[in-house]
């Protein structure tokens, strides 16, 4: 993805541009409002993240000027100002997204990944807070990523995929094992064991059908049907 940042806080650059190029985005800096101006109406990029407080243009005025020249590329304001009536300026004048100083990295990432998603009309898959950012490919409780192995990454995307639904060992075992004809179903039980450890303190829940399978459900929609 292509990124313009325009932000003059120039450490602040640097660990947002550390953060994002290894996620396999493409970062253009920019410190100067009417530079950026010029470089998002002349450029094609797939999101803009805008401080407020910039040189020779003002971050509202670029985006007041972005969106009057249609320009429709998804902005997400990242500022100090901290006063309500910033943010609803923002977003009334056509920011996607807004985000106050100091913010976590994480969450900006997020915050970034889920502006994307928007723009693409993509959806994630997720159960409660539960959630595989598909932009990335990371799975995330609330706003921490889950650290699974590529085996129990498979697994809780198969779940997801059949999230409220009964999905079989069999199943499972071909989607996260393939060809490989040495993997018993127990090797699913295994797996799962290790799984729901991974997800401790999200609101999804891995249920045991026996005889049938597995089941993924949310566990605070299930507890208001009881």
């Amino acid at each position: 993805m292509k990124i313009l940042l325009v932000e003059d806080d120039l450490d602040l650059s640097g660990a947002l541009s550390r953060v994002l190029a290894p996620l396999g985005h493409q970062l253009v800096c920019c410190a100067d409002g009417m530079e950026a101006l010029v470089m998002a109406r002349r450029q094609a990029f797939d999101a803009i993240i805008l401080d407020l407080g910039l040189p020779t243009l003002d971050g509202l005025q670029m985006l007041q000027r972005l969106r009057d020249g249609a320009t429709t590329t998804p902005v997400l304001v990242v500022t100090a100002r901290g006063a309500i009536e910033d943010k609803v300026m923002g977003l009334n004048i056509g920011a996607d997204d807004y985000l106050a100083k100091p913010f976590d990295l994480a969450e900006l990432q997020a915050r970034l990944n889920a502006l994307l998603r928007r723009s693409r009309g993509e959806e994630d898959l997720s159960c409660g807070n539960l959630r595989l950012d598909r932009v990335t490919g990371i799975f995330y409780n609330d706003l921490r990523p889950l650290d699974l192995s590529p085996r129990e990454n498979a697994l809780l995307k198969a779940l997801l995929r059949n999230r409220g639904q009964a999905i079989t060992k069999e199943a499972l075992r071909e989607q996260v094992f393939g060809s490989d004809g040495e993997a018993s179903a127990d090797a699913i039980e295994v797996l799962v064991h290790r799984l729901r450890k991974r997800i401790v303190g999200s609101s999804a829940e891995i249920m045991t059908l026996r005889g049938v399978g597995y089941l993924l459900i949310d566990e605070a929609i299930a507890g208001k049907d009881d």
